[in-house]
């Protein structure tokens, strides 16, 4: 078999009509070659979905609209790109898939809110597979449809499922290697998984990323590709900083470093299956063929150097947290604090403790906090300070400390090497 690449595409590049006709463009410069194409929702769709969820649990008179709009919208996408006559099946089956998410919505809610939101959220990137395979094929580009469900094997963690590697592996080898021999690509979703009980998991918001990571190590692929619409990996989101630098080559530890602290260049999860079997992930343009972008691979023991790289958590909440009788803090209130935070699956961007106190920086997650509040607070003295940011330097200096805290409030920092954080508020 020729060598297998991996290819990512996300929300923003198949956003529209014409942004997957430009993705077909990039498939077709590939054509002789073993491409596995794992895809995102499309556009802001896992955004609408989760307006979908919220509603069902307020029990809102909107949430049937809200579906019926986001329906609507794939429909009239689908329109742009061929028509029913000659494409009924991809029609049908993307009907199908919102039937389902109807079916759920006819009953009032009495499942966990984590477990239907998977179910009703997954279905993004399930049409947005099936019209982009159906509009490769169109144009004819063969193209194999392949159900991550069957693939990726997980626990019943929902919305941050964690992958049963071993049976994964060997799912993915099993259905993707016979399809790929027989030539054309294989085209699958990200972000998806199944428990043993066949229920839809997710691996937590932009994992698609982490998908991809996952078949490009069972297939040994040769490298994996994430098409954005950046010339690559900067030193810091656009959206936030200013006079920032594409960065040529990034290690894997930099690259686990950065992700870690909030960079969103790729899935936290990522790179691990890549480095485990050395293999390069190039983060490229889907806006410029001929830019160079970013290579993801090997040691910092290379000589790589970086300027200071800049990564943003926003809607914080900072929290200082000590026992009710002012004693030490031990191992075992440790314990206890983070068997809080695992219950509510509430990520801890920042910890740093005292002989008295617990420091942390945590996400803002509406539909846990106040349960995690109570439950802190039946164990513990709580304060907390709303609507923070926590801004992580990696190779820090102090002009750039003193540029990033300019016109903020500081509530806390911290220092190791290498790293700064601050919490502020703004």
């Amino acid at each position: 078999m020729k060598p297998i690449k991996v290819f990512k595409f996300g929300g923003a590049s198949l956003r529209d009509a014409d942004n997957i006709r430009n993705v077909a463009h990039i498939l077709r410069t590939y054509g002789t070659e073993s491409l596995v194409i794992a895809v995102s929702a499309m556009g802001k769709t896992t955004n609408a979905l989760e307006e979908v969820v919220r509603a069902y649990f307020a029990k809102s008179d909107k949430t049937h609209d809200l579906l019926e709009k986001i329906k609507q919208n794939h429909y009239t996408l689908m329109n742009h790109l061929f028509d029913i006559k000659t494409n009924k099946e991809v029609y049908s089956s993307v009907n199908d898939t919102f039937v389902e998410i109807e079916w759920i919505l006819e009953d009032a809610p009495h499942d966990a809110f984590d477990y239907v939101y998977d179910q009703i959220v997954s279905i993004g990137e399930v049409v947005s597979s099936k019209i982009v395979a159906g509009y490769l094929n169109h144009i004819g580009l063969k193209t194999t449809w392949l159900d991550a469900r069957d693939m990726v094997l997980t626990d019943d963690t929902w919305r941050e499922a964690i992958v049963q590697r071993k049976q994964t592996e060997q799912q993915i080898r099993a259905k993707m290697l016979p399809a790929l021999e027989k030539g054309g690509f294989v085209l699958t979703q990200g972000f998806l998984g199944s428990t043993k009980d066949n229920n839809t998991t997710t691996l937590g918001r932009e994992g698609t990323d982490y998908s991809a990571a996952l078949y490009a190590n069972a297939v040994d692929a040769q490298g994996m590709y994430i098409w954005k619409d950046v010339q690559g990996v900067l030193t810091g989101d656009p959206r936030i900083f200013k006079n920032l630098v594409k960065l040529d080559k990034i290690s894997y530890s930099e690259a686990i470093e950065m992700t870690y602290y909030g960079a969103t260049v790729v899935h936290p999860r990522t790179i691990a299956p890549l480095m485990q079997k050395n293999i390069p992930l190039h983060v490229r343009s889907f806006l410029d063929l001929n830019a160079a972008g970013t290579v993801i691979g090997g040691a910092d023991s290379e000589g790589l150097t970086y300027p200071p790289i800049l990564m943003t958590e926003r809607n914080q909440i900072f929290l200082k947290v000590w026992n009710q009788d002012l004693t030490f803090l031990v191992e075992s209130h440790i314990r206890d604090l983070f068997d809080i935070f695992a219950k509510y699956s509430i990520f801890v961007n920042l910890l740093q403790n005292s002989g008295l106190y617990f420091f942390l920086s945590i996400t803002n997650k509406p539909e846990a906090m106040a349960a995690v509040l109570k439950a802190l607070s039946d164990n513990f003295n709580v304060e907390r300070v709303d609507g923070c940011d926590l801004i992580t330097i990696r190779h820090y200096n102090d002009a750039k400390i003193k540029e990033l805290q300019m016109g903020k409030q500081l509530i806390f920092e911290k220092r190791i090497p290498q790293t700064y954080q601050m919490v502020v508020s703004v």
